[in-house]
């Protein structure tokens, strides 16, 4: 297991929590930006790198995509997926009636509408950088405040828990995925994540692409498409399938597609994420 991991900070956010689930025993350094711990990866600063790739909710975040499509020298070696629990928190000592502004990530926050909407109609919400950030800005308010924030944070920072599960939907989960200069070696339990796009558009492009994989029974978990930022119009594919690269079949369908297409990059190979008996 990797000695050093950068992941998105700051401390106390569920990125943070997946990393410490990926391993727990590693040392730990935060960075501001996906793009920052996309770079300490490839210049060698850390072993790995922990970023969000999907939300159940939110659907994918194009920050990752974006980097892993651009990027030379980075590969998905893993990935984590964890259940995305909100905490309401409060500085020790304030009780939930007193509670004038509540802070949070937009996201967080409109993952818990109803409960807010139920519990405290008439307070006011504030954005914050992050979920972990709401805990500071929460901390220095000058008026009785709350937080919602991540389990982590309530490890790490002075504060008392108000209430916790307090998402509107409890099937939320994120999945994050480990940045290396290679991917994983085979397990027999697998997914491979592509990008690839054309340069001249015709009918039935995408269809016979895709049909590479169709024809050898191979199945599709994820397709989806960024702008090249190159020319409106203009798509590049992304695809996530089951198996590893050097299976036989797949390597198969990634030479077909390496013949259909003008540009086709493997982002990786690596373990479908299993949850860790408790």
């Amino acid at each position: 297991m990797s000695d050093r991991i950068g992941y998105l900070g700051p401390a106390g956010t569920f990125t943070e929590q997946a990393a410490l689930l990926y391993a727990p025993d590693a040392v730990m350094t935060p960075y501001p930006t996906i793009t920052a711990v996309g770079s300490a990866v490839s210049e060698n600063v850390v072993d790995v790198g922990v970023v969000p790739i999907e939300n159940s909710l939110e659907g994918s975040v194009t920050f990752t995509l974006d980097l892993l499509i651009a990027q030379s020298g980075l590969s998905i070696r893993n990935e984590v997926v964890i259940p995305i629990t909100h905490y309401l928190v409060s500085a020790p000592g304030v009780e939930a009636r007193s509670v004038e502004v509540i802070y949070s990530h937009p996201q967080a926050l409109a993952q818990c509408r109803n409960y807010l909407g139920s519990r405290f109609p008439e307070v006011p919400r504030e954005a914050s950088l992050s979920t972990a950030a709401a805990v500071a800005d929460m901390q220095n308010s000058r008026v009785p405040a709350a937080a919602i924030c991540p389990q982590r944070a309530t490890e790490i920072y002075d504060v008392q828990i108000l209430d916790q599960g307090i998402e509107d939907n409890t099937a939320n989960q994120t999945r994050f995925v480990v940045l290396a200069h290679a991917d994983h070696a085979p397990t027999g339990h697998d997914r491979t994540s592509i990008c690839f796009s054309f340069t001249v558009d015709r009918p039935g492009n995408l269809y016979n692409t895709i049909g590479e994989f169709a024809s050898r029974n191979i199945n599709l978990v994820k397709i989806e498409s960024r702008p090249t930022k190159q020319e409106l119009g203009r798509y590049i594919f992304l695809i996530d399938c089951e198996g590893h690269r050097h299976q036989p079949e797949v390597a198969a369908a990634l030479e077909g597609l390496r013949r259909r297409t003008d540009m086709l990059k493997i982002l990786g190979s690596y373990p479908f994420w299993e949850p860790r008996a408790e």
